[in-house]
């Protein structure tokens, strides 16, 4: 079981995945609606593993990434994006992002990435 945090931009996309993080039996620590929300959140509550959709309002997915990892450079960030820019998701994963799942995600899918972030 892990701590997570959800920051989507998405009431529909937060429902979704804490249907998937309850069956999985982690815990939803926090959740965020725009990207300064997500970094704020994430300082204060200190969750496991942040999953962290890429375009979200005031701040963006690869600025979200670089101030958090500039106050936590352990942390484990999932990006969850319905983009194909692989440039962007490259950024995002050599600034200290840890994997990423493409839009629409599936249940499994999901909890593989949880699964195999936490075993590294």
């Amino acid at each position: 079981m892990a701590r997570v945090m959800i920051a989507d931009d998405s009431d529909a996309i937060r429902l979704v995945l804490k249907d998937i993080l309850g069956i999985g039996d982690h815990e939803i620590v926090a959740e965020a609606i725009d990207g300064a929300e997500a970094v704020d959140v994430y300082c204060k509550e200190k969750p496991e593993i942040l999953l962290l959709d890429l375009a979200m309002p005031k701040k963006d997915g690869l600025t979200v990434v670089n101030e958090v990892m500039q106050f936590d450079p352990n942390a484990k960030i999932i990006l969850i994006t319905a983009s194909d820019d692989q440039k962007v998701i490259q950024q995002c994963l050599e600034h200290g992002a840890s994997s990423y799942i493409s839009k629409p995600f599936d249940f499994n899918g999901v909890l593989k990435a949880i699964t195999d972030i936490l075993a590294k």
